[in-house]
């Protein structure tokens, strides 16, 4: 793992809870605004949601499910959320604030986490010939390609992906009360 890729795995998460309180300060939402970017919104949700309940980290390869489409759609699912918010807050400092973290913090991540995986499961290399990295493919892998699985409420309270539809959820409420305190 490079030296970055070991910084933006440690700062990722602080980097977040301070990007949201400029969010919050940047963000200029309207109704029309929170329901388009809701859209996505939910989707990142719902990606986010189904991708915990398929994968067992460091125990077994996770290939089905969302896995069937693409190989990270943990962070796939981020960055719907990122373009929904983006869209609610209308500034586009945000988005570009989000396309710069991608590409500095979340791109080094992914990678590090493949090279992690390939040394961990041989099949992986396979498996990311076949599978995207972010981009889904429209048909999922052949079932003969990967084990049969399915969605593991359990795995999804063990990974406690909740959080993420918390913290979306008082996002919005903040966003709400922002445009009924401060209008315009």
């Amino acid at each position: 793992m490079s030296k970055w890729s070991q910084v933006a795995r440690r700062v990722r998460v602080p980097l977040g809870f301070a990007f949201a309180i400029l969010y919050f300060w940047l963000a200029h939402p309207t109704w029309r605004s929170l329901g388009i970017g809701m859209l996505a919104v939910i989707s990142g949700l719902c990606l986010r949601a189904l991708a915990s309940g398929h994968v067992r980290k460091n125990e077994t390869l996770a290939t089905t499910g969302p896995y069937a489409y693409t190989r990270n759609p943990l962070y796939l699912g981020s960055i719907l959320l990122g373009i929904g918010f983006s869209l609610m807050g209308r500034n586009w400092w945000i988005g570009l604030l989000l396309v710069a973290m991608f590409f500095l913090i979340y791109l080094p991540v992914i990678r590090a986490e493949e090279a992690f995986l390939m040394q961990r499961f041989p099949e992986f290399q396979g498996y990311a010939r076949q599978v995207p990295r972010l981009v889904p493919r429209l048909r999922p892998l052949p079932k003969a390609e990967h084990p049969a699985g399915s969605f593991s409420f359990e795995l999804y309270a063990r990974h406690r992906e909740y959080n993420a539809l918390v913290g979306a959820t008082a996002l919005v409420a903040l966003l709400i009360i922002k445009m009924k305190v401060w209008p315009g």
